[in-house]
């Protein structure tokens, strides 16, 4: 574990931490991106921005905290990519057209009723993305955030901006908890992306710094999460035979 890891895992503890002490997340949240109460709140002050009313294509981590998020883009008729759970497919986006559901779309938007209802697509397949909704575990107001330490975030990111498909039009928000907007320095790695939005029940912080990687950074991928992810074990492949 590097430094950065460290630093990164402290900041994580800490929130973690006071969240379960102040009571803003269910019981059994360490460890987890938090399925944060006033989620609901933090998603309707989302949809009455002009960022959210202009857009037509949302991508959204599959996390609990980020339900109220794609619920609210199906009621409003937005195009929906929902990641598929540890990117663990070639195709590892879930497409949700809210005309074509058959499921209502509380369940739809659901984990359990993605991989029922929804058609899995690769980046080849989708179209560009107007906003992403990204799960995070804290984000401080210069638009550096944490994620649980597993990077898929990081990883769908980079794919989507390898395909062009999340550009520098494309708007990255985090709905989060008040208490998960920490004040300090987060630090960040060559793969990590910063938000340009944070939205909580009680505010929206335009962020002031955008950091946004080209692409994937293979240096910083492991063998062993190469193996696991097809759509990236695919793409090691092609490029060893380059």
């Amino acid at each position: 574990m590097t430094n950065i890891d460290r630093a990164k895992e402290a900041v994580r503890d800490q929130v973690w931490r006071l969240l379960e002490r102040e009571g803003a997340v269910p019981e059994g949240s360490y460890g987890k991106i938090p399925g944060f109460y006033g989620a609901e709140a933090a998603a309707d002050r989302l949809a009455e921005m002009d960022v959210w009313k202009h857009a037509r294509t949302i991508k959204a981590n599959p996390d609990w905290a980020q339900l109220p998020v794609r619920i609210r883009a199906l009621h409003d008729g937005k195009l929906l990519y929902m990641a598929v759970p540890r990117m663990a497919s070639l195709q590892p986006f879930y497409l949700l057209d809210p005309e074509t559901l058959e499921l209502p779309v509380e369940q739809a938007a659901e984990k359990k009723g993605a991989a029922q209802v929804a058609r899995r697509v690769g980046v080849e397949d989708m179209r560009p993305i107007d906003v992403v909704i990204c799960g995070s575990v804290a984000v401080n107001r210069s638009g550096a955030r944490i994620g649980k330490g597993a990077g898929y975030s990081d990883l769908e990111v980079a794919l989507l901006t390898e395909a062009g498909l999340v550009t520098d039009e494309t708007v990255i928000v985090a709905p989060v908890h008040q208490l998960q907007v920490v004040e300090d320095d987060i630090p960040e790695t060559e793969h990590d992306f910063s938000v340009d939005l944070i939205v909580t029940p009680d505010e929206v912080i335009q962020c002031t710094t955008r950091r946004r990687p080209q692409g994937l950074v293979w240096n910083d991928l492991t063998a062993e999460k190469i193996a696991a992810i097809p759509v990236l074990a695919a793409q090691a492949i092609g490029r060893s035979a380059e």
